[in-house]
């Protein structure tokens, strides 16, 4: 299936950023994280290529700082998939090989053309 103009823009976009970026479809499936992501974590896209949302979960782990589960209610990339408006959390993930890293993370909605729901764009990075 294309991909709505509006995605296929936000990839070439993200892919000269030196931000970290994920972008998720409306479901929530992951569809693309950009080079700077892919240290944090822990992963080349192109290897772990595309993650429906239900198994996402599982591959990053999300805690919050404190080290107490954060409730997927709770979750940027949740909120804004379904409140429609940006969040943002420090947080903890566990990389794809298992190391923790303490990240800032903001989701935003991303609105088409025609106010068309088209997914979500994740920027995050690391907090030292």
């Amino acid at each position: 299936m294309q991909e709505p103009i509006e995605i296929i823009l936000l990839r070439q976009l993200s892919s000269y950023l030196m931000l970290p970026i994920w972008i998720t479809d409306e479901s929530g499936n992951l569809i693309y994280y950009n080079e700077p992501a892919e240290d944090l974590l822990g992963g080349r896209f192109d290897e772990v290529g595309e993650v429906g949302a239900d198994a996402l979960a599982e591959m990053f782990v999300t805690t919050h700082l404190d080290g107490s589960p954060v409730p997927n209610e709770e979750l940027p990339l949740v909120i804004a998939l379904t409140e429609r408006h940006p969040a943002h959390l420090p947080m903890r993930i566990k990389r794809l090989d298992g190391a923790p890293r303490t990240i800032e993370l903001t989701a935003l909605p991303i609105m088409g053309q025609g106010n068309r729901f088209l997914g979500t764009l994740c920027a995050f990075w690391e907090k030292h």
